[in-house]
C-alpha cells in the first residue's frame, strides 16, 4: 500500500517537476467550463443522476446487469418480493424445513434478517421491472445527494470535483452498482444528513431540517449500527451551534429545526418498533438479533462472547457457521490483529486505493485546518466503531464514506496549492489524479468489451449455473419443485435454494436434501409439481427428472 503511494507520488513529482503545470491551456479551458457549470448547482444535481443513469444502461450490451450471487443479496431480494406483494413479512411455511437457507427467517415470520431500506429500493425496481432497476436509481441518487451534501461544505466547483470522482469510482463498476447487496442506499441517508448540517447553521429551513430526519430514518433502516455512529457526532454538533445560539442571546428554532427533526426521529423508532413485532413478534427484537440467536456462534462484535457450536441437521449449515463463519474470528489478540489488517486494507482499496490516497500527503496540513479538524474527528469515531464489528465488507462503511470525500476533497484544496522551489507542482498533481481517474473508466469499459461474461472490477463471482437452470425450467410447462442434493465436498457460499415471497404460488420451489430427513411429506404438500434432482457440484452441474431417475435405479 505504502510503496505503491509512493511511487505513485515519485512519479507525479517528476512529472509536475519537469512541465509544470502539465497541459495548462486546455486543463484551464476545462476547469473554467466545469466552474460555470458548478455555479448552476441544481442543473449539477441532475446532470450528475442521469449521467449516471446513463452511463450504466449503454454498457449493458457488454456488461449486462448482475445475477444475485451471495448468501445476502438472495436475502435482499426476498424481502423486496415481499414488499412488492404489498407485505412485510410472509407467515411461516409448513414446509420450512426443506427451504431453509442462509440469512432467512422462517420463524416467527418468513422474512429477510436485513433492515428494510435496501430491500425497498429493490421492490420499487421490482415493480418497475427489475429489481436491479432500483440499484441503478439508488446509486445514481447516491452521487446526485453526495454532490448535494459537497455543496453545502465547499464552493461549487470543489463540490462538483469530488461528486465527479465518486461517479467515475464507484457509480459504474463497483460492487455497490453491480450486485443488490446495498452501500448506496445508506450512503444517500448519511449525506442527506452531512449536507443538511452546514445549511441548518447557516439559514435555518425547515426543508432542510426535514431532509436531515430522513436521512437519519434511512440509516437506521440500512446500517442501523454504522448509522448511529456516525450521527452521534453530528447531534453534538447541533447541540453545541444550538447552546453557542442561547449564549449569543439569539432565538432557538425550535419550529423550523428542532421539531421536524425530532417528528422524524419518532417516526423512524415508531416505525422500527412496528416494523420488528410485524417480523419477529416483539417490538424489540430486530430480526438480524433473531437471526443471529438461532444459527450464529460467533459475535457480532469483537468483544462477544463466542458460543459453542450449535448442531444443524443441515450440513451446509454446519459447514457454514460451525466451519467458515467460526474460522473468521476466534476472539484471540493475534486474530483481532488479522482482521483488523485485512479491514484497513479492504477499506483503502475499495475507498481511496493508490491515486486517491495521494491528496492524503497534505495530511498534516488538515490537522492544523480548523475547518478540516471536525471531519477528521468525525472520521475516526466511524472507523473506531467499523473496528469494533467482527467482519467487514465495504459497503458497511458507506456512512463513513461521506464524511471521508468531505476530507479527500479538502485535501485537493490543501495539495493544489503546494509549490516546490516556486514551481506550482500541486496544481499538476491535482489534474493528474483527476485526468487518471477519469482515463480508469474506459480501461475499464474495453475490459468488459474484451470478457464481456466477466464482472470486471468486482471481487465477487456470479452464479450463471443457477440462473441457466431457472431459464430452463421456466421453459417447461407446469409447475416445478427442484430437491438440490449437494455433495460432501460442497462450497457453503454457493447455495441453490432460495425462494421467492409467495413460494407456493411460484413457478419454481426449491427445497434442499437433507441426509436422514424424509422428503414424502414435501412430495405430498406439491404433489401436482414435476420433481427434479440438481447437482450443483457436478461438472457441468447437472438437473434431471426425479422419477426418471427413479425408474433407472429400479431397471
Amino acid at each position: 500500500m505504502l510503496l505503491e503511494i509512493g511511487w505513485i507520488a515519485i512519479f507525479f513529482l517528476a512529472t509536475s517537476w519537469i512541465v509544470p503545470p502539465l497541459g495548462d491551456g486546455w486543463f484551464t479551458t476545462a476547469e473554467k467550463f466545469f466552474s460555470r457549470l458548478a455555479a448552476r448547482r441544481s442543473a449539477c444535481i441532475l446532470i450528475l443522476f442521469f449521467a449516471t443513469i446513463l452511463i450504466r444502461v449503454a454498457l449493458l450490451p457488454v456488461f449486462p446487469y448482475p445475477r444475485p450471487f451471495v448468501h445476502d443479496e438472495f436475502s435482499y431480494l426476498l424481502q423486496a418480493d415481499i414488499f412488492a406483494h404489498g407485505h412485510l413479512a410472509f407467515p411461516p411455511h409448513p414446509m420450512a424445513r426443506y427451504f431453509d437457507t442462509f440469512y432467512v427467517n422462517f420463524h416467527p415470520t418468513y422474512s429477510s434478517m436485513y433492515p428494510p431500506a435496501q430491500a425497498a429500493t429493490l421492490a420499487i425496481g421490482q415493480l418497475l421491472g427489475n429489481p436491479w432497476i432500483g440499484v441503478l436509481l439508488s446509486t445514481a441518487a447516491m452521487v446526485a445527494a453526495m454532490l448535494w451534501m459537497l455543496q453545502g461544505w465547499f464552493p461549487p466547483r470543489w463540490a462538483l470535483l469530488g461528486a465527479s470522482l465518486v461517479l467515475m469510482r464507484f457509480a459504474v463498476f463497483s460492487y455497490w452498482m453491480n450486485s443488490y447487496w446495498g452501500g448506496s442506499v445508506a450512503a444517500i441517508g448519511a449525506a442527506l444528513v452531512f449536507g443538511a448540517l452546514p445549511r441548518l447553521r447557516r439559514y435555518s429551513h425547515a426543508r432542510d431540517a426535514f431532509l436531515l430526519g430522513t436521512g437519519v430514518f434511512i440509516l437506521a433502516n440500512s446500517r442501523p449500527l454504522e448509522g448511529f455512529i456516525f450521527c452521534v457526532p453530528v447531534a453534538l454538533a447541533l447541540l453545541f451551534w444550538l447552546l453557542r445560539r442561547h449564549k449569543k442571546g439569539l432565538q432557538i428554532p425550535i419550529r423550523r429545526v428542532l421539531l421536524p427533526i425530532f417528528g422524524c426521529i419518532i417516526c423512524t423508532i415508531m416505525f422500527a418498533l412496528y416494523f420488528n413485532w410485524r417480523l419477529t413478534g416483539s417490538p424489540l427484537e430486530f430480526s438480524r438479533m433473531a437471526y443471529y440467536g438461532r444459527y450464529f456462534t460467533v459475535s457480532p462484535v469483537v468483544w462477544g462472547t463466542i458460543r459453542p457450536p450449535i448442531h444443524y441437521a443441515n450440513p451446509q449449515f454446519e459447514q457454514f457457521f460451525n466451519g467458515w463463519l467460526r474460522s473468521q474470528y476466534d476472539g484471540t489478540w493475534h486474530d483481532l490483529k488479522r482482521i483488523e489488517i485485512i479491514r484497513t486494507r479492504l477499506f483503502w482499496q475499495f475507498f481511496l486505493g493508490p491515486l486517491l490516497s495521494i491528496p492524503m500527503l497534505s495530511l498534516p496540513s488538515l490537522l492544523k485546518d480548523r475547518f478540516a479538524r471536525p471531519f477528521l474527528l468525525q472520521f475516526i469515531v466511524c472507523i473506531l466503531g467499523l473496528l469494533a464489528v467482527t467482519w467487514f465488507l465495504p459497503h458497511y462503511a458507506s456512512p463513513a464514506f461521506c464524511v471521508l470525500f468531505v476530507i479527500l476533497v479538502q485535501a485537493f484544496r490543501h495539495i493544489r496549492k503546494w509549490k516546490l522551489l516556486g514551481r506550482p507542482v500541486g496544481i499538476t498533481w491535482t489534474r493528474l489524479i483527476v485526468a487518471l481517474t477519469l482515463a480508469s473508466v474506459p480501461l475499464c469499459i474495453a475490459e468488459v468489451v474484451r470478457h464481456p461474461m466477466e464482472e470486471i472490477c468486482l471481487s465477487y463471482g456470479s452464479d450463471s449455473a443457477r440462473a441457466h437452470v431457472v431459464s430452463k425450467l421456466e421453459s417447461i410447462v407446469g409447475n416445478h419443485l427442484v430437491i438440490v442434493r449437494y455433495s460432501r465436498s460442497h462450497d457453503a457460499h454457493k447455495e441453490w435454494v432460495y425462494n421467492a415471497a409467495d413460494i407456493d404460488h411460484s413457478r419454481i420451489v426449491w427445497a434442499r436434501e437433507i441426509p436422514g430427513t424424509d422428503l414424502s411429506p414435501l412430495f405430498a404438500y406439491y404433489s401436482g409439481r414435476k420433481v427434479w434432482i440438481a447437482e450443483p457440484d457436478a461438472n457441468p452441474p447437472l438437473i434431471y427428472s426425479y422419477s426418471d431417475k427413479l425408474e433407472s435405479q429400479i431397471r
